[in-house]
């Protein structure tokens, strides 16, 4: 079980960041293909966006599975609201349920994907 502090923790940076991507790596230099996945669709839709790098903290890396009851990383937050992982970010990306989650949330995009 996390500790309160790591909750505190992910509680606070999904308040403070409009989207929010707990990943492996950074949004620069991802670690696995999956947060690399995530950081292109998002890179790509233009949305600025705070990753967080789990492999910085094996605290964080349970709490943030425990935090939103997803077994996997990466994990997208938008507006303080879990959307998902790598497989329904691509997939809501291709049917662009994404893009208007984005624009219902009041997210800017930078792109007219």
């Amino acid at each position: 079980m996390a500790d309160q502090s790591v909750h505190d923790r992910i509680q606070q940076e999904i308040q403070d960041n409009p989207v929010v991507v707990y990943m492996k790596g950074t949004p620069v230099f991802p670690q696995c293909g999956f947060s690399a996945a995530v950081v292109q669709v998002l890179s790509h839709l233009g949305v600025k966006f705070q990753g967080v790098n789990v492999l910085e903290d094996p605290g964080l890396r349970e709490g943030i599975k425990e935090f939103s009851n997803w077994p996997t990383i990466p994990q997208l937050y938008v507006k303080g609201e879990f959307i998902g992982g790598c497989d329904i970010i691509r997939e809501m990306f291709q049917t662009g349920e994404l893009q208007q989650t984005l624009q219902d949330k009041g997210v800017e995009m930078d792109s007219a994907a």
